[in-house]
This record gives C-alpha cells, sequence and structure tokens, in this order.
C-alpha cells in the first residue's frame, strides 16, 4: 500500500516519527520519506541513523505554523502523517498561545495545504487527553481532530481523506511514569510515589501506535477515528513492576491529570464499531454515509465507554514485568 509512494511525517525527529519510518523501510517500498520538523540537530542525528536509507529519506526544516513551507514541504507528497504537537501538559498551560499556534493553526496549515497540493491521505495523531479535556493541550488537540474530520467536506471531486488515530502515552515515551520510576528506582530509593491508588492507564508500545496509523492509511474513507483494543494497568501494579515490594506513598493527583484514560466516550458510542482489534468512530455529518462503515464490526451498545478503568483486559505485575523488559524511553 505504501509501496512506491511518497509520504511526509510532521514532527518525524520524534519517538513516533522515528519508529514509523523504521517500519515503513522494513516493510515497504517508498518511493520517498520526507521527514518535517524544526530541530536540525535531530535531523541529522536521523540522518545518520538511517545512512543506508538516504536515497529514499529527504529532510525539510520546518513549523507547521508556517503555511508557505508546508505548502512547498507537500509537493508530490501522497500521504502525510502529522505527528508534530505541542504535548507537554503543563508546557502547554503556561504557553496557552503558543500551543494554540502549533496545534490548532498548524492542524489548519495541514489541511490547507493538503487539499490543494494534491496530497491523497491525511493521518493525524490524536490523544486520550482530546476526549472529554480537562487541561489546553487536550483542548487543543480536540479542536485539531475536529478540524481534520471536517476537513473531509471540503475535498470535494478531490482523491484525499482525512482520519484520526487515538492513543494515550506510549508505555517509555520521554516524560511518561514509567522513566519516572525507573529513575526513582536507580536511585537507590526504595519508594514510588502514588497520586491515586485508583488510577489506571493503557498500555501501548510504539510499534502498536505505529501499526495503527498504518491501518489508517490503509483503510480509512475520510472521517474515521482509529482505536486500538489494548490491556489496561493499574498504576500500582506498575510500580510493584518495576520496584518490587516498594512502599507507594498516595501524593494526590496532579492539576489536569484523569484517574482513567478514556478513549471512546457514552456519546460516541452512538458512531462506534468494533472490530477484532480496534475500535472505529465514525463522523456525523450530511456529507457522510453509513455505506462507508467497514464490513466486519458491531455497533457497540448505547452508552458504551472505552475507558483504562473499566476494560476487560487487564495486566497482571508479571505480565508489566516482561513487557517492561521491551521498553526503552524514546
Amino acid at each position: 500500500m505504501l509501496n512506491g509512494k511518497t509520504i511526509l511525517v510532521t514532527g518525524g525527529t520524534g519517538s513516533f516519527g522515528n519508529a514509523f519510518t523504521s517500519y515503513v523501510l522494513n516493510h515497504f517500498e517508498p518511493k520517498k520519506i520526507i521527514i518535517y520538523s524544526r530541530d536540525e540537530y535531530k535531523q541529522f542525528v536521523m540522518a545518520n541513523q538511517f545512512g543506508k536509507y538516504k536515497e529514499k529519506l529527504r529532510f525539510f526544516i520546518g513549523d507547521v505554523r508556517d503555511r508557505e513551507r508546508l505548502y512547498r514541504a507537500f509537493d508530490g507528497v501522497d500521504y502525510v502523517v502529522h505527528a508534530a504537537a505541542l504535548k507537554q501538559v503543563p508546557a502547554c498551560e503556561y504557553n496557552p498561545m503558543e500551543a494554540v499556534k502549533t496545534n490548532i493553526n498548524g492542524a489548519m496549515n495541514i489541511v490547507d495545504a493538503a487539499l490543494d497540493c494534491g496530497v491523497k491521505r491525511v493521518v493525524a495523531l490524536s490523544t486520550d487527553k482530546a476526549v472529554n479535556p480537562i487541561n489546553l493541550y487536550g483542548g487543543t488537540k480536540l479542536v485539531s481532530d475536529k478540524l481534520f474530520i471536517a476537513a473531509n467536506a471540503y475535498a470535494g471531486t478531490k482523491d484525499v481523506c482525512f482520519s484520526i488515530v487515538r492513543y494515550g502515552n506510549v508505555a517509555g515515551s520521554r516524560g511518561s511514569v514509567i522513566p519516572y520510576f525507573r529513575n526513582i528506582a536507580a536511585s537507590g530509593k526504595n519508594e514510588l510515589p502514588i497520586t491515586d491508588y485508583r488510577m489506571t492507564r493503557f498500555w501501548i508500545s510504539l510499534e502498536e501506535g505505529v501499526q495503527l496509523v498504518i491501518k489508517a492509511l490503509s483503510e480509512a474513507k475520510g472521517g474515521e477515528t482509529f482505536i486500538s483494543k489494548i490491556p489496561s494497568f493499574k498504576i500500582t501494579d506498575l510500580a510493584q513492576a518495576v520496584l518490587p515490594g516498594c512502599k507507594m506513598p498516595e501524593v494526590g493527583i496532579r492539576e489536569g491529570e484523569k484517574l482513567h484514560e478514556v478513549m471512546v466516550t457514552r456519546e460516541d458510542s452512538m458512531l462506534a464499531y468494533e472490530y477484532e482489534k480496534h475500535f472505529i468512530v465514525y463522523p456525523h455529518f450530511e456529507w457522510w454515509n453509513e455505506s462507508k462503515i467497514q464490513a466486519g464490526g458491531r455497533k457497540v451498545e448505547q452508552g458504551f465507554e472505552y475507558s483504562s478503568g473499566t476494560n476487560t483486559q487487564w495486566l497482571s505485575v508479571e505480565e508489566i514485568t516482561e513487557r517492561l523488559k521491551t521498553v526503552q524511553v524514546h
């Protein structure tokens, strides 16, 4: 499906961009992969890392805020994966206009450039924090999601579709709880702070996140939100897997933090279908019709919610311990 195609990844020097590039180069024969990002040093590092594929890789210095630069970068591009965003919750709270410029204005620029430059497919990375958002980062990503879904209405006769993939923090990603717990354990302490004993999270690996994007690129007809079916874990169980027998003082939930991750809301359930390994939330617009619903799924019951707190699949301490052996900080 990606063979012979030119693919551009915004924010492509991040952990997702590196994993996506590696996966595509190892499983497909793309014509070209364009890495679009702001950091020249990270591009230098990535170019060296993928040195044997230099004929297939191109690096564009640019910002999603820069509409003209995007138009230049999108020339001749078939598929776009939009991973660029300001993601750190405290940074977005303190710099709200910067978050708006990147996460919302940047999304608008991506949509316009894709529509005008002949791009065939756009997949945007979303987050659980965009679901019933309680912080600015989640709020900007909710708006971004809405922009990408509505963009399908502006395609007209153009052969382009926009879709979304949604997942939470990737296991081992920078700033997440796994490296935080590991650093405390490495310091010799026997105590891992727990914000709330009831807290749960979904577990998704970087490769699973990449595969969900590939699925969306392959199957989307426009306006869908793809969500993987993945296991949950308790934060207390994660602490015991990282540092067995440790003390776990409860320190209180932080501002802007949720007890559980929610991927499909009760409101979404009216338009959500369950498949073997994923859910799809379909759009609800006049320009969309039910003939675009993929075969093989079943409509979820009204009022259904896909939450890490009520999930049917859970990881035990032993299973978490095994998974941690393959988790590296990205």
